[in-house]
């Protein structure tokens, strides 16, 4: 498969870390780089790419500021690392038409004579726009992000983005006066619609906020997801252990072969996505707390409380010695491991190693094409096999 493409942006971007390679090439660098660092503890099996690598991200993102050296506002994203806002029209690796919804509030902003916000100066409106889009499902969400709540003529802009993208089901105006460059703020008013968007992910609906996690790439995330469920073995006996648990997608889709599911997150808000999710799924086997993981496993552990499977999807500074040291307290027969950075992966599969796990399969998953990030799922159990 000979897939690649050249981004006049990418040097001054740097979200497309890998661009300057093939999509063989990306995946051949991606397993490399995997075997490198785990061969050790088992073999790693081929990574599993996309059949089509491009415009797979549904969640898009611009900021806006007003170009004095053009005279016209502009949109775009931010340098890596960097408060530079690179001016970008569409992205390869973007939802096409949610390229085309920013680029139509962007000219309406001129139109009805809406300023972008200067942070600098503290002056102006407009600070971003995020667009979610539901892969299943095609609904699609805008949400319009400012800096003070007084919307000028918020009405018929709204008309006129509808008149323009009518395949939008709802418009969400967010105030963020924060003096950081945020995303987003902690008020938002729905302007259009429910407020909100569904997808369907792993035949599991799932409601998307406007600041809900929810995994950029779809398409892999069933295939990663999948993966999960299939290293726990679940026959409808064992009980489960989500940890860093979100808004519930592993632990739901994991429910229909378990007896029963605990997730534990120490976000509220995921904490009250999860539980709508699995009201709106009609799950009832499923159960959510709000805590931190690891003191939680550590506190039920030392009461007694046993589970099957410890299902855990940390952030890329992966787990703490102490949150692992709780889950080797609770005993599981198998332990699966979610990772989205495979060095500190590898620290933390040392350290359950040494504690008498053993790693029986590795799987790694291209869910970010182009870029240099990896998600590698691992089985662990007390066997070797």
């Amino acid at each position: 498969m000979v897939l690649n493409y050249n981004c006049k942006v990418n040097k001054r971007c740097g979200g497309c870390q890998l661009s300057n390679m093939t999509y063989a090439e990306q995946l051949k660098f991606k397993q490399n780089q995997l075997e490198g660092l785990l061969s050790g503890f088992c073999k790693v099996n081929n990574i599993i790419g996309m059949e089509n690598p491009f415009h797979y991200r549904n969640k898009v993102q611009a900021a806006f500021y007003y170009d004095f050296r053009r005279k016209r506002i502009m949109s775009g994203v931010y340098q890596s690392n960097s408060q530079t806002i690179v001016p970008v029209d569409s992205c390869m690796l973007e939802n096409e038409n949610a390229d085309r919804i920013i680029l139509t509030v962007r000219e309406l902003c001129k139109s009805f004579k809406i300023p972008p916000y200067d942070i600098k100066k503290g002056y102006g409106f407009l600070r971003h726009v995020l667009v979610r889009t539901g892969c299943k499902t095609g609904e699609v969400m805008v949400v319009i992000v400012s800096a003070t709540p007084v919307f000028p003529s918020r009405n018929n802009f709204v008309k006129a983005l509808l008149k323009e993208h009518p395949q939008i089901t709802t418009v969400v105006h967010n105030i963020n006066n924060s003096e950081v460059n945020l995303m987003l703020g902690e008020r938002s008013k729905t302007l259009y619609g429910k407020g909100y968007i569904e997808d369907e992910l792993c035949g599991f609906k799932f409601r998307i906020s406007p600041d809900s996690f929810y995994q950029v790439n779809p398409v892999q995330c069933e295939t990663l997801y999948n993966k999960a469920v299939e290293f726990a073995q679940l026959t409808g006996r064992e009980t489960v252990f989500d940890s860093y648990c979100g808004t519930g997608t592993i632990g739901i889709i994991a429910s229909k072969n378990a007896k029963q599911v605990l997730g534990v997150e120490l976000n509220r808000n995921a904490v009250k996505d999860a539980i709508s999710n699995a009201k709106l799924n009609g799950v009832e086997n499923i159960y959510f707390t709000c805590d931190d993981a690891g003191e939680y496993l550590e506190y039920i552990a030392g009461e007694g409380e046993r589970f099957d499977v410890v299902m855990m999807d940390p952030p890329r500074a992966g787990a703490s010695v102490k949150f692992l040291d709780s889950v080797v307290k609770a005993e599981p027969k198998r332990i699966v491991y979610v990772s989205c950075n495979p060095v500190t992966l590898k620290r933390d599969l040392e350290h359950l190693v040494k504690k008498g796990f053993f790693v029986n399969e590795i799987q790694p998953v291209d869910m970010f094409p182009f870029t240099k990030h990896i998600e590698t799922v691992v089985k662990l159990s007390k066997s070797r096999k």
